[in-house]
């Protein structure tokens, strides 16, 4: 059984990412659904939250069916941070994650997010300071290291163990990667051999594929994944990946029918939660998706995203799923 502190997550469990503009309560809600075990809020600005700032304050929103969760920061001042766990434990996550790995330049120029990969002893004060400022289990999300010469994660883990720190997630890229290139998972694999720890450790980066999931699980010995990209548009991930664990079979991809209920669904929620405008304006990044692959669906696509009335957006959705739900029936029978 893997533990966040006290917090039982099962024998593997499968997590999602922060992603800004993204992991937000509309979209956790689907991956919920089909099966996610832990999830997180998307980034937090901590000088955001300690000037009440309406997005950053908003970010905390967080709803009994997504437990258990975490809220995560980003910050690097310690004062900032103190203040703005007071305010984060309000909102009553399960764990409180702190951003070391956002390689945004906005972010990173501040000395948060990965930047703060350029002072390692640094990092690790700022990790001591939260988990000394909270009776929360305090996590952390990272990368390898700043560059190829700092890949100092293997030693950077044991120290965040060792300052109090309950699970480690990383991404196996540098900040200087970016997004670029294959993810390594070679120093992942090496922190789970280290005898000294004994904290959670998960690993992400590139797994698209159940699997994918299942080697990265066997080769590196990872306590779980977390999934970030491959879950947009496709919250199904998270159920064909513990379908494949289970049985070594592969599921049928989502019907036509499926991904157009699932982005009414989250569509749905995101007009609740944003209002009408922002509503139907921030769901048009997800569509392209929801229905990648399928042949002719551009038009259809660009409508979506230039109607600014939810009602035709539905009628656009029922429209995809008649037309392609027919052609898909035809290739079936």
């Amino acid at each position: 059984m893997v533990k966040i502190g006290d917090i039982e997550l099962g024998e593997f469990p499968l997590l999602l990412a922060p992603m800004e503009d993204v992991s937000d309560p509309p979209f956790r809600a689907l991956c919920k659904e089909q099966g996610c075990d832990m999830m997180y809020t998307e980034f937090i600005s901590v000088e955001g939250l300690i000037r009440d700032a309406y997005k950053s304050v908003q970010k905390m929103d967080v709803y009994d069916y997504e437990r258990p969760i975490g809220i995560q920061i980003f910050g690097s001042n310690e004062d900032s941070m103190r203040r703005a766990v007071e305010i984060v434990e309000g909102a009553d996550p399960e764990v409180i994650d702190i951003n070391f790995g956002c390689p945004v330049k906005k972010v990173v120029c501040k000395m948060a997010g990965a930047g703060i990969l350029q002072d390692i002893p640094r990092m690790v004060r700022l990790a001591e300071h939260m988990v000394k400022s909270t009776d929360k289990p305090v996590t952390v999300k990272t990368r390898l290291g700043w560059n190829d010469e700092t890949k100092y994660i293997v030693d950077v883990a044991e120290r965040l163990q060792d300052v109090g720190i309950k699970a480690v997630s990383i991404h196996g890229r540098t900040r200087k990667q970016m997004y670029k290139g294959e993810a390594d998972w070679t120093l992942i694999g090496e922190i789970k051999e280290n005898p000294r720890m004994h904290i959670p450790i998960f690993g992400n980066g590139d797994i698209n594929s159940p699997q994918k999931a299942k080697l990265y699980r066997e080769k590196y010995g990872v306590d779980g994944i977390m999934i970030g990209r491959a879950s947009i548009g496709n919250p199904w991930i998270f159920r064909e990946i513990k379908h494949y664990f289970e049985t070594g079979e592969i599921l049928a991809p989502p019907t036509i029918k499926e991904r157009v209920a699932a982005a009414k669904k989250h569509l749905t929620f995101s007009l609740e939660w944003k209002g009408e405008k922002l509503g139907v304006l921030e769901m048009r990044r997800h569509y392209t998706n929801y229905f990648k692959g399928y042949r002719n669906i551009k038009p259809y696509r660009g409508r979506l995203v230039t109607c600014m009335e939810p009602e035709g957006v539905f009628e656009i959705l029922d429209e995809i799923s008649s037309v392609f739900g027919e052609i898909e029936n035809q290739i079936t029978v």
